[in-house]
């Protein structure tokens, strides 16, 4: 009944569409750009929007054209009442008593337990700090729904704190999460009579965890339930450097696998056909749910559905879009979803021009196709590209496809059922990481493309759609390549000089880059200070601040390569973040004072560089914009504390600049007396704004227009200090702070500098 009740349905959407006379992808091109012109709005969109409609009414009309707008009009209706509900959502102050955990959300990593939770009707980010290792264990082994009676802290999730830096609490928001809840206490715990999928979900992938050894029982996990623990955090990092990460991510392969599975056994029991199709559609829902709802397979589950009925290509591809977005209406505001949709358009678009290549053939032209189209999104949200993920995708995909996910779905089978558990297969999986880590060590750092701008971003979208299309035309594509060449130049090389205090949180870096990229300057890497011992139960797996901040923000300006790293001086948040940075962007030099190499710790981190070490004297110079950097300071040799830091001063482009590190009082005492006649433009305030700082004679006698403090937000130091700040404001000193303001940038305007903030 229910399939000739959609058959139905199917007739009376080809009736509409016969009336717009129009092909449903257009209606999906059109509401796409609509989707991204609302969501995330920007004039260039809105520009191609309407360059895009002139395009139909020349070739299709104005009848067309006004058609299509009655659905586009609907859509745009739909689209602007989930904004308004968002809005609405997102102003609601609300108070949580009681919290049931997602349980297959829950995350444990050392003291530190993040989960969803629920409450009423709304979702929450939970962080929550256990104080006991029993304690740590029930949240690591929990199985059965409870709540929480919990007493905490609601607030908004941090926002873009850096130049084309991640939005938290953007993110949330398309997870439709509103609030971060942080408990500072667990009343009671109580047992809740309830029933999920995600229940069944968390005993999977807790049966995998406690029966199966380290890699193995993280393959298993991720292969077949889309979760990978933080166990498996130093192996994602070397899979996301060379490129294939993705294999985990949930998608076709495993959709076509545990389908094809599916209807080979229900046809082999002799069911019909329309009965097998009809019970594929539980049978999706369920998977779906066992991985979580995964944008990728929930795709892939509708377009094997559609194809059932005979939908192929791109009315197949159109309808799953517009089923998505009735279900998950903000699936395109995440990476995952925009991905997953942009691979299976490219496949819909192009697939049948590759069906009667030979087999290899065929796999390498779909590889090189799909790579090339998903490139700008992977410049968009990664910044990076590496060329050889081509071929180590093509091999492991076998390995994955052919031995893994079949091998991996029989022996949890097998434990399920029987409780024989085949553990022996781990040393597979030791060999496999070991040869991923030795694949990392030839082939480490991957191609660094740059962020493109949403104008550069759109017009490499164009080009490549055109240059697939135009592929046999050897003169168009030799023409459209060059083009594609020069919107990848201008990504990966800014034209403006720059710069940036970025916000690293409580500690500094400092980054210059010349114009065109030709030469750069980073002034510390930042790090996170360390307070007290902890018991091995409550250690945290170390992720350095700088992979969420500086990294990314150096990719995002297509810096593959830093000239000249300038360490200041030893101190953890000046520093820390050094062999993070080293380890994703190549480092030619590292400039450090003759007092920092007295610390035997900092010796051998800087060995592990591998980077050419150079002593700062003063009086050297490093080129950088139209002339270069000079050491004032240190003038002897010190003990590689704060007031032995290196002191650097340029006059860039008309303006005064002075970078202080972590110079105090003593030292600016010392800089005075060297140089008496010092005058500033810019100062990099010393130690954060420290009160041991920027003392009153110092500022009167350099007299800056302006002062740059870098500081975390909410810091337990009380950085800036008050009496800095009172000095500040006494000279008239225009100050920013990045605890404030976010990143400061200053880019090169014409004859000046012009200052922005990311807040």
């Amino acid at each position: 009944m229910s399939l000739v009740l959609g058959r139905k349905r199917l007739k009376n959407l080809e009736k509409i569409l016969q009336w717009i006379d129009l092909p449903p992808i257009f209606i999906v091109y059109f509401s796409v750009i609509i989707y991204y012109t609302i969501f995330r709005f920007s004039y260039l969109i809105l520009v191609y929007l309407v360059v895009s409609l002139l395009a139909l009414i020349w070739h299709n009309g104005i009848r067309a054209c006004l058609k299509l707008s009655l659905i586009l009009l609907i859509f745009t209706g739909i689209c602007m009442v989930i904004m308004k509900q968002e809005t609405t959502d997102f102003a609601r102050e609300t108070k949580v008593a009681e919290v049931s955990p997602i349980l297959d959300t829950i995350q444990v990593d050392g003291d530190q337990v993040s989960f969803r939770g629920k409450s009423g009707k709304q979702i929450y980010q939970i962080y929550y700090k256990v104080t006991t290792e029993q304690e740590q264990q029930y949240f690591m082994t929990i199985s059965q729904p409870v709540v929480l009676s919990v007493s905490g802290q609601l607030e908004q999730a941090s926002q873009k704190r850096n130049f084309n830096g991640f939005d938290y609490q953007t993110y949330l928001k398309t997870q439709n999460i509103y609030r971060v809840l942080t408990i500072d206490h667990i009343i009671s715990i109580k047992p809740r009579q309830s029933w999920h999928l995600t229940i069944l979900r968390r005993k999977a992938i807790l049966f995998c965890e406690q029966n199966f050894p380290r890699p193995m029982s993280s393959y298993m996990t991720g292969l077949l339930f889309g979760h990978l623990g933080k166990d498996f955090d130093e192996m994602g990092s070397i899979y996301t450097s060379l490129g294939i990460m993705h294999l985990f991510a949930l998608s076709g392969m495993q959709v076509s696998f545990f389908v094809d599975f599916l209807r080979k056994g229900l046809f082999r029991l002799g069911f019909r056909r329309d009965i097998v199709n009809l019970f594929q559609i539980p049978f999706s829902v369920f998977y779906a749910g066992m991985t979580g709802f995964s944008i990728s397979v929930i795709r892939s589950l509708i377009q094997k559905v559609l194809a059932n009925f005979g939908i192929k290509h791109l009315d197949n591809f159109s309808l799953t879009l517009f089923l998505l977005f009735l279900f998950m209406p903000k699936f395109l505001l995440t990476t995952g979803g925009t991905l997953s949709l942009l691979f299976a358009f490219v496949i819909s678009m192009f697939g049948e021009r590759f069906e009667k290549l030979p087999k290899y053939r065929k796999i390498l032209a779909e590889s090189l196709t799909l790579s090339l189209s998903v490139l700008p999104l992977l410049m968009l949200y990664f910044h990076n590209f590496q060329p050889f993920s081509i071929f180590l995708t093509f091999v492991f995909s076998f390995l994955f496809d052919v031995l893994f996910l079949p091998g991996l779905s029989l022996i949890f089978l097998l434990a399920m059922a029987t409780g024989i558990m085949l553990t022996q297969i781990n040393i597979i999986f030791q060999w496999l990481e070991g040869l991923i880590k030795l694949v990392d060590s030839w082939y480490h750092y991957p191609l660094i493309l740059g962020k493109p701008t949403t104008f550069v971003f759109l017009a490499m979208l164009v080009v490549i759609g055109f240059l697939i299309d135009q592929w046999r035309n050897q003169k168009v594509r030799y023409s459209l390549f060059l083009i594609l060449l020069s919107l990848f130049f201008v990504t990966k090389n800014p034209p403006i000089p720059s710069i940036t205090m970025v916000d690293i949180g409580q500690g500094d870096s400092i980054f210059l880059q010349d114009q065109f990229n030709r030469r750069n300057i980073l002034i510390d890497t930042g790090g996170r200070v360390q307070f007290g011992a902890r018991k091995k139960w409550q250690e945290r797996t170390s992720s350095a601040m700088a992979d969420k901040t500086l990294i990314p923000y150096l990719k995002s300006l297509g810096v593959s390569e830093i000239d000249t790293l300038v360490v200041t001086h030893t101190d953890e948040d000046h520093m820390g973040d050094l062999l993070a940075v080293v380890n994703q962007i190549k480092v030619k030099n590292i400039l450090t004072s003759e007092g920092s190499l007295n610390h035997t710790k900092f010796i051998k981190l800087l060995k592990k560089t591998g980077a050419n070490i150079m002593v700062a004297h003063a009086g050297q110079r490093l080129k950088i914009f139209d002339r270069y950097l000079e050491v004032l300071y240190p003038l002897t040799p010190g003990d590689g504390k704060n007031n032995d830091s290196i002191v650097l001063y340029g006059e860039l482009y008309g303006k005064n600049f002075l970078f202080t590190g972590d110079l105090e009082e003593p030292g600016e005492r010392a800089l005075l007396a060297h140089y008496p006649s010092l005058t500033v433009d810019v100062l990099k305030v010393g130690h954060h704004g420290s009160k041991t700082s920027s003392s009153e004679p110092f500022i009167k006698a350099i007299n800056p227009s302006i002062a740059l403090i870098s500081c975390g937000l909410d810091n337990r130091y009380g950085h800036p200090n008050t009496e800095t700040l009172t000095t500040f404001r006494a000279y008239g000193i225009q100050t920013f702070r990045t605890d404030e303001s976010g990143a400061i940038k200053f880019e090169k305007n014409s004859k000046s500098w012009h200052i922005s903030t990311v807040k």
